[in-house]
């Protein structure tokens, strides 16, 4: 019969008592089953954002990702290069400045005699400064009169234009701008425009003002998350976002997960109480025909592979984490990741011009042969059903990609598919970094109002757009009830 242990000859085996060859197999058992679980640990230890889908902040002060080699043959220092023209603040022209004061020199400074004249072309050194700033308060006075015949008080009406709240829209818009393009908490808010401008306002009368701005955007970024669904290209992610329970609309306390759809000119946030695939339908909506940039995460399986882009950057994670496990796992990531370098060596000399988009196809074919080859071998070597050891998990890795493996190259076949999801992570870390300084929004409204602020922001921030003029635009059109502006591409 069979013996667990190398080196003992069956006939010893079988002249070892019952009792001690069946303790001794319960602990190789019990060793191998510790052994599984100190390389899963270990494994788990090692996760950082290089490896997983772990963001980077949360791989801790402590963590040092491995350094890049060097270009060889450049042995350049960072920073400025010799030779860089650099770079300078520009000067105003002299007319725009608040004051000009000339200097002269009174003594030459070589032999001390007497100087006069005047420079036709001075060196100019101007120095920048911003005036106190205070805040505009206009006080309308209302008076209300006793009518002598019905002995009636009447009070007079403000007048048409007058801002009939306490705060007005350049107060306002910069309220929403410091919510939205620069993340900041209410109460930072508070403090800023305190400190800053000298206004008192309540953390209360922010929500008001965010709320009140968010009104003034509904239309403008509904039309915004028309137009995305019909691009041709778009990314897709989503991240965590606190929703609390202030007014009742989670009184499960599920957990927020913030959105967002982007192209090259827009970005559509949504914050809603569900990761699953109803949301991303709804996003993507009916109309939506082209190609959507993902990572592997379930909720984008309903569509189909030909329309789908899978996120290399996620799947190197995944070859990282299996060449970092030890053994065979070891030698068949590394042989992925080395795969990998090649494939987006080539995409780069495209990108650069450096051969045509028929090279790029023709160079990468054997390429995305060898990696597909590499995971069907990896899938074929199997593992023991209910296996939790380092092996098993580089099975199911493997198998998964293979599953969705149609839609690893897309971008070889479409020029203006990036191989990325970096647009959409790039879009939702300011979300992420507001969401850790302010913990995310206390309820339904406030998510809405977070949305659309980070779809107005992010989308004006791309276009290259001003935001500030923007969102006092839109804060005056609802008030007066004109068309709000677009969020929509300006083409001259």
């Amino acid at each position: 019969m069979d013996h667990p242990i190398v080196g003992i000859t069956d006939r010893d085996w079988e002249a070892t008592p019952p009792a001690v060859r069946a303790l001794v197999t319960q602990l190789i058992s019990q060793l191998e089953t510790l052994s599984a679980r100190v390389a899963q640990l270990e494994e788990q230890k090692g996760r950082s954002s290089r490896n997983s889908s772990k963001p980077p902040s949360s791989d801790g002060s402590g963590f040092k990702p491995p350094t890049k080699e060097k270009s060889k043959g450049t042995g350049r220092k960072r920073g400025g290069q010799d030779g860089h023209p650099g770079a300078s603040r520009n000067l105003l022209p002299t007319e725009q400045c608040a004051d000009v004061i000339p200097h002269f020199p009174t003594t030459c400074r070589g032999c001390g005699e007497a100087l006069s004249g005047e420079d036709p072309e001075p060196h100019r050194h101007q120095v920048v400064d911003i005036p106190k700033i205070e805040p505009f308060v206009i006080e309308h006075q209302l008076h209300r009169l006793l009518c002598p015949h019905c002995q009636t008080t009447t009070r007079a009406a403000l007048p048409a234009g007058v801002e009939s709240g306490g705060f007005g829209p350049q107060l306002s818009a910069l309220v929403g701008l410091l919510g939205g393009a620069y993340h900041l908490s209410h109460r930072k808010v508070r403090s800023l425009l305190d400190q800053v401008l000298g206004v008192e306002i309540s953390t209360g009368a922010i929500t008001a003002i965010r709320c009140r701005l968010s009104e003034s955007l509904a239309s403008l970024v509904e039309e915004a998350a028309e137009a995305i669904r019909h691009e041709q290209v778009a990314h897709l992610d989503e991240t965590g976002g606190p929703i609390g329970n202030a007014d009742g609309n989670n009184p499960e306390r599920k957990r927020g997960w913030l959105w967002v759809m982007v192209t090259p000119t827009l970005a559509v946030f949504q914050l809603a109480l569900s990761r699953s695939a109803e949301v991303a339908k709804q996003l993507l909506g009916e109309a939506f025909a082209g190609i959507v940039i993902t990572d592997r995460y379930g909720a984008y399986s309903w569509l189909p592979l030909h329309r789908r882009q899978m996120c290399w950057a996620h799947i190197k994670r995944d070859f990282t984490a299996i060449a970092e496990r030890s053994g065979v796992n070891a030698q068949m990531g590394k042989r992925l990741l080395e795969l990998e370098r090649q494939l987006f060596h080539q995409w780069h000399r495209w990108r650069e011009g450096q051969i045509s988009r028929e090279d790029l196809q023709a160079i990468t074919t054997p390429i995305l042969q060898a990696i597909e080859t590499t995971l069907r071998e990896v899938s074929d070597l199997g593992f023991i059903k209910g296996e939790k050891t380092p092996w098993a998990t580089t099975v199911r890795t493997c198998r998964q990609i293979l599953k969705v493996a149609p839609a690893l190259w897309t971008f070889l076949d479409h020029p203006d598919v990036e191989p990325t999801n970096n647009a959409a992570e790039r879009a939702l870390r300011p979300a992420v970094i507001h969401r850790k300084l302010s913990y995310g929004v206390q309820s339904q409204r406030g998510a809405l109002c977070q949305s659309r602020l980070l779809t107005v922001t992010t989308t004006l921030q791309q276009q290259g757009r001003d935001v500030m003029a923007f969102l006092v635009e839109a804060w005056e059109a609802n008030r007066t009830g004109q068309p709000a502006p677009s969020l929509l591409p300006q083409h001259d």
